[in-house]
């Protein structure tokens, strides 16, 4: 039961340095660091152990994972010394909430911020797994790093460097893995603040209980465990933060964001006093905007105040010339890093990649790479080597008309695949006016047919 829940839990590893799921019985199920160099505790040493096995010095009443298993009330930001079953010492900030199903706690959950010094953490910066505290400042993309000859993404490229050199709110509209984070790394890259903090956090990733005091900071008494802590905005101040899927955010936070982005100040969670703030908000949905207000995810009025430009992401589907040149730009990065000498894909994975539908965008096409690297037994990428769910999925909009046959009336037939065609015309524009162009229909009735088809 608790493991259908780690795929969910893992997602906040972002912000977090380790992360440690328990059962009922307080024996550790998961486990997984991204600092081995603070915390040189390995997985396969210590889960199926019991906490206290782990953490020897820790008692029933000292170990936050058991003391909230036994009460069932959360612990937040709680710091403690940590002397694990090798002797290694380190100390950390933990947050430990109960996984509770049915009425009944099944588990504990437990994030780890690691502590050397309260000046270091001061100066975190929040970033994707590939760099686990510190964003460097030549760690962070460029405009080279877009890699691409697809007229669309020439035209971002282009948008990324004009928007770079202004103050503006970018909202950068993508699917799931078409880059917005490194589109957003590239404008503060290529800014005037490209020497101050980048901060990134995936709004949908933190819980919503602790979404306010990660943004906006704590002061010393607010709740139970708070201590005086900044929030992403003040650790972004003369830099850029970055919010990802701010459309999954509840909508009373949107509404502070609003009001600290217009009046450039803001209040720590239990706090009277507002601090002043100097910081350039860009943010990602990865879905349409305008279906997002409809379905009340976001706020109107912060739409048009995140918006004042917008760079739409094509999927990897719409520049289907760029699949040859990023497969190997994907090879050549995993050659380096693996040790491997492969030379490319043949022509039935060419042809493959070609007539996948790509739904995870260029994000899958890279681990799709990096899992061949794994398989390949000669130095070119086969059939063999790919993963069975893209050899056996059927290309979305590539299949032969001779595979409706006899499945569906024609009338039914021609009404999906006109779904279908509206839904491209909607997802490629982002815009009723430009869709209805596209499709060269008047915008009522294409109205009249996103009704239709309840395609909202």
């Amino acid at each position: 039961m608790l493991r259908r829940y780690i795929a969910q839990i893992l997602s906040i590893y972002n912000y977090f340095d380790g992360l440690v799921v328990v059962n009922k019985e307080g024996v550790i199920e998961y486990f997984i660091t991204y600092r081995p160099d603070i915390n040189d505790i390995r997985d396969q040493d210590v889960i199926g152990k019991h906490v206290l096995e782990v953490y020897p010095e820790l008692t029933e009443e000292t170990s936050s994972c058991l003391k909230v298993l036994k009460e069932g009330k959360p612990i937040f930001n709680q710091r403690q010394e940590l002397i694990t079953h090798t002797g290694h010492i380190f100390h950390a900030e933990n947050t430990t909430m109960p996984i509770v199903y049915n009425g009944e706690i099944i588990g504990v959950v437990d994030v780890s911020r690691y502590l050397r010094s309260e000046a270091q953490r001061q100066n975190i910066t929040i970033s994707f797994k590939e760099n686990t505290q510190t964003k460097e400042k030549d760690s962070l993309y460029r405009i080279d790093d877009i890699i691409t000859n697809d007229l669309s993404m020439l035209e971002v490229k282009d948008k990324i460097l004009k928007v770079s050199k202004t103050e503006s709110s970018v909202l950068i509209y993508g699917a799931t893995g078409t880059g917005k984070e490194l589109v957003a790394q590239a404008i503060h890259r290529h800014s005037d603040r490209h020497d101050k903090p980048f901060v990134s956090l995936n709004c949908a990733a933190i819980p919503a209980t602790l979404l306010e005091s990660t943004l906006f900071g704590t002061v010393k008494g607010s709740y139970t465990g708070a201590e005086n802590k900044k929030g992403l905005f003040e650790i972004a101040h003369g830099g850029t933060l970055f919010l990802d899927e701010i459309n999954s955010m509840e909508i009373v936070i949107q509404a502070k964001i609003l009001k600290v982005i217009e009046e450039q100040k803001m209040l720590r969670v239990g706090g009277l006093e507002y601090i002043d703030i100097d910081v350039r908000v860009v943010t990602a949905v990865n879905e349409m905007p305008w279906k997002s207000i409809k379905d009340g995810k976001l706020r109107e009025d912060l739409f048009y105040r995140l918006s004042v430009v917008q760079i739409n992401l094509p999927t990897l589907k719409e520049r289907k010339n760029d699949i040859k040149i990023l497969t190997g730009y994907f090879i050549d990065m995993f050659n380096r890093k693996m040790g491997r000498r492969i030379i490319g894909i043949n022509e039935e994975v060419e042809d493959v990649f070609n007539r996948y539908t790509w739904p995870g965008n260029v994000r899958e096409l890279k681990n799709v790479i990096e899992g061949a690297f794994n398989l390949a037994t000669y130095n070119v990428i086969e059939l063999n080597d790919l993963p069975d769910y893209i050899l056996n999925r059927h290309n979305e909009y590539g299949v032969r008309i001779e595979n409706f046959l006899g499945k569906l009336p024609l009338k039914d037939s021609i009404n999906n695949l006109e779904k279908e065609i509206i839904k491209a015309a909607l997802e490629k524009t982002n815009n009723m006016v430009e869709a209805a162009k596209l499709l060269k229909i008047s915008k009522q009735l294409l109205k009249y047919k996103i009704d239709k088809y309840e395609l909202y």
